[in-house]
């Protein structure tokens, strides 16, 4: 089974579905005016100096909270233990494949979450409901597709997002601090279900105040390196560029090594084009599609090309990606390098916390994938209830069997998204019009109403 399920995982995670990812971000990027680079200041202005418009229009939670949400599910193990892989496997060079990919998934991203506020509907509980699931039935006339989608999203939201996630805690608490597995067992799933059996709502205080100190936690630890290490950032920055342009990365052409492996990391670190994020953005209060598309893009820029960033550095400083260790291993024993044992400790601490706020982000996807396929609250409730208590026992056991299908259901997600999105990009070109006509007589007005105070 395990020897099935890898083939499968190896075909669905190939080439033609990376391509189609990319290849839809690029396509995006080109038709919206490379948008993710021209509106970025704006983007992150209103990110974090929410505007009056947030009270005043439909929605369950701000820009910032729908924010926060999404990078708590996408903040994960994958900062850590993804680029090193990537590092490992396919060389230094892979890190700024990781970067290209995130250029491009920022338009991806922007898409996503214009097409998520533009065809949300209101449940029955007066809540937001949005997501490639809405877009491909409502945009596309696609329903089917949007079942596809949301029978896998569903899926995948108790192996990546939750099994996955509570095995990694208790692994390194185990490892690192002597905790037995069914400690953190209990208290992962009293934690998860205090949190997400409230909603939304809930989902976007948590991580609203989470999120900001879990990032500043491992960055901060990857500038202080940095920064006493300062003689060793051109040579590594160096090694990076001139790594991903060496033969056996364009001998193989667009699928070389290390451009394969950037790619796809790059990919999984941030969800760009995987449509898992837009359900947040679905649940934003804001009056126009492309406002809330904007505060979304900035996501993969802090996932990838910042967080990602301090862990993939720091493995070329240290130069130990060729000496057998990988994964998280290899990136506590790169941060121990430099700091000691407190590195070691850093990158645990960093694991912890990145995994319970991709379990606590990927509850809320795998709910409303749910609630899209039976619409009944008793139904959703008690899907809210399994997923808490899946939690202890992922914690306790991890079957590899469950990583790979929750791997699989990840690729079979994006496939009808990026379909959506393709097919919807009209759309997407059309509500970016209109909202940066509105940007651009809302900043004339400040600048009128300033001009007159003074």
């Amino acid at each position: 089974m395990l020897d099935i399920l890898n083939e499968i995982s190896g075909f669905v995670w190939g080439p033609p579905t990376l391509i189609l990812i990319v290849g839809t971000g690029l396509y995006l990027t080109f038709r919206l005016g490379f948008l993710q680079i021209k509106a970025l200041p704006y983007a992150l202005k209103y990110a974090f100096s929410p505007k009056r418009q947030d009270k005043e229009s439909k929605g369950d939670i701000s820009h910032y909270q729908a924010l926060t949400t999404a990078m708590a599910a996408t903040i994960g193990t994958g900062n850590i233990v993804g680029v090193a892989t990537a590092v490992v496997a396919g060389g230094p060079g892979a890190v700024f494949w990781m970067w290209i990919t995130a250029l491009f998934g920022m338009a991806t991203k922007y898409g996503e979450a214009v097409l998520a506020v533009k065809y949300r509907v209101v449940n029955s509980k007066g809540e937001m409901s949005g997501g490639p699931m809405y877009y491909l039935e409502r945009g596309l006339n696609a329903k089917w597709l949007g079942v596809i989608f949301a029978v896998f999203g569903a899926i995948a939201a108790f192996g990546i997002g939750n099994m996955v996630q509570s095995n990694s805690v208790s692994d390194v608490l185990e490892s690192s601090f002597s905790v037995p597995t069914w400690v953190t067992g209990i208290v992962l799933t009293i934690l998860t279900g205090l949190v997400i059996l409230g909603g939304i709502k809930s989902i976007g205080r948590v991580t609203a105040f989470f999120v900001p100190i879990m990032a500043l936690f491992y960055i901060i630890g990857g500038l202080v390196i940095m920064v006493l290490n300062l003689d060793l950032i051109p040579a590594a920055i160096g090694l990076i560029f001139s790594d991903a342009f060496t033969g056996s990365a364009i001998g193989g052409g667009i699928l070389g090594t290390v451009i394969r492996y950037g790619v796809a990391r790059g990919v999984f670190s941030n969800e760009a084009g995987l449509g898992s994020a837009p359900i947040a953005a679905a649940a934003a209060k804001t009056d126009y599609p492309g406002r809330q598309g904007l505060v979304s893009m900035t996501q993969v820029l802090f996932d990838t090309i910042i967080v990602c960033s301090i862990t993939g550095i720091t493995l070329v400083m240290a130069n130990m990606y060729s000496g057998g260790l990988d994964g998280a291993p290899l990136t506590s024993a790169s941060f121990s390098a430099f700091l000691g044992d407190a590195g070691g400790y850093l990158v645990s601490i960093a694991i912890v916390f990145f995994a319970f706020s991709t379990l606590v982000g990927w509850s809320y996807y795998g709910e409303k994938c749910f609630g899209y396929l039976f619409k009944n609250d008793k139904a959703i409730s008690i899907y809210r209830i399994f997923f808490v208590l899946v939690v202890f026992y992922g914690a306790i056991e991890l079957i590899d069997v469950v990583w790979l299908m929750a791997d699989i259901m990840n690729a079979l997600m994006a496939i009808p998204n990026l379909i959506g999105l393709l097919g919807l990009s009209g759309v997407i070109v059309y509500e970016t019009k209109k909202f940066m006509k509105v940007a651009k007589e809302e900043k004339e007005a400040e600048k009128a109403a300033k001009a007159k105070s003074a």
